[in-house]
């Protein structure tokens, strides 16, 4: 319940609320470690409960300890429900984490004037930003098991292989290690399709020479992990080498800047000076990184406009890139956990270029 508690006095003590009502399934999970629930109600004064609708109601209760579950019935309501026990809490200024519109709306009706609602999604953000020490223990096993899927990219990498074959030896691998699935869809992004940041697999046949962008990332117990590394199919020519070797300077420039109390966007520029002054600029089209946990992407964000600071207990990003359209592209990538004298590399494996 530490998390619980923290979130009470981010919310109600430095905070106006009086209750929090949690929807984002992250969220939930982080506070409950109910993996089902449909939502969560905090109240300033009264009893924490999970609400779970039949279907899930019966795994709730055995995850979710210390709190109250209640089922939400075929017939029932769920905003009515959240509302009716608000109202017996007591609670006029209720904070929420994360709605659609139409969710909003139907909360706000059922609340009929009793309790004001207010965004307050960035109060959880701030708390699940900086990680504790069981959380980055799942994230050092999530690592782990990335990179054994980087590990199994490398070993069949050849011409004549096509993309999604490829995904699915790494997806194999990350999951006879003790993965539980993968954390964002395997990309092995081939030859000229290296060039598209967010390229996927498809049925492209891998051919000699061709440059290849493999982004893999596993979860373990919901958190996750994010890792790329890019190979050449045979011997690399002048360019590809001249191309890594820029990343490879970004990417390593980045990790020596990440400290406690750095701004994020000065470690973007740390890699993007590197880049820029090789004459590729241009060719960087997205931020040095993002947070990691059990989302893919959380706070904070290493972009230029980033204002945000980094802090022991963040796990972010490191992967600048080089992506030249109709030619290829270039991307290093590891996961990476701030530490208060510096930083530790997550992801580990091969920097090799080639791949026979």
């Amino acid at each position: 319940m530490k998390r619980v508690d923290a979130l009470k006095q981010a919310a109600f003590e430095e905070k106006t609320f009086d209750g929090f009502a949690v929807f984002n399934w992250a969220n939930l999970l982080y506070l409950s470690s109910a993996s089902g629930a449909a939502a969560l109600l905090i109240p300033k004064n009264g009893e924490n409960t999970i609400y779970a609708y039949g279907v899930n109601y019966e795994q709730v209760k055995a995850e979710g300890k210390g709190f109250r579950v209640e089922l939400v019935k075929r017939d029932e309501n769920l905003m009515a429900k959240i509302a009716e026990k608000a109202s017996a809490c007591r609670i006029t200024k209720l904070a929420v984490d994360a709605l659609s519109v139409d969710g909003w709306r139907a909360l706000a009706k059922a609340s009929r004037g009793k309790a004001k609602l207010e965004g307050a999604g960035k109060i959880l953000c701030e708390l699940r930003k900086v990680k504790d020490a069981e959380e980055i223990a799942l994230m050092q096993k999530a690592a782990e098991l990335t990179s054994e899927g980087m590990k199994a990219a490398s070993e069949v990498l050849r011409a004549g292989i096509r993309e999604y074959e490829v995904a699915a030896e790494i997806e194999y691998a990350m999951r006879k290690h003790g993965s539980y699935g993968t954390a964002f869809d395997t990309a092995v992004a081939s030859g000229a399709r290296s060039a598209f940041p967010h390229g996927g697999c498809c049925d492209r046949e891998i051919r000699q020479g061709d440059l290849v962008v493999v982004d893999v990332g596993a979860t373990y117990k919901f958190y996750r992990s994010d890792m790329t590394r890019t190979f050449v199919v045979g011997q690399p020519s002048e360019k590809q080498e001249k191309l890594y070797g820029i990343v490879k300077s970004a990417h390593d420039e980045a990790f020596e800047a990440m400290k406690p109390s750095v701004k994020a966007g000065d470690v973007d520029a740390a890699a993007r000076r590197i880049i820029e002054a090789a004459g590729y600029g241009e060719c960087f089209v997205h931020g040095l990184g993002h947070g990691v946990g059990l989302e893919i992407h959380e706070p904070p964000t290493l972009n230029p406009s980033s204002k945000e600071r980094l802090a022991a207990g963040n796990v972010v990003t490191d992967e600048p890139g080089i992506y030249i359209v109709g030619y290829g592209g270039v991307r290093i990538e590891d996961t990476v956990l701030v530490r208060e004298n510096g930083a530790e590399k997550l992801t580990c494996g091969t920097y090799s270029l080639g791949a026979e």
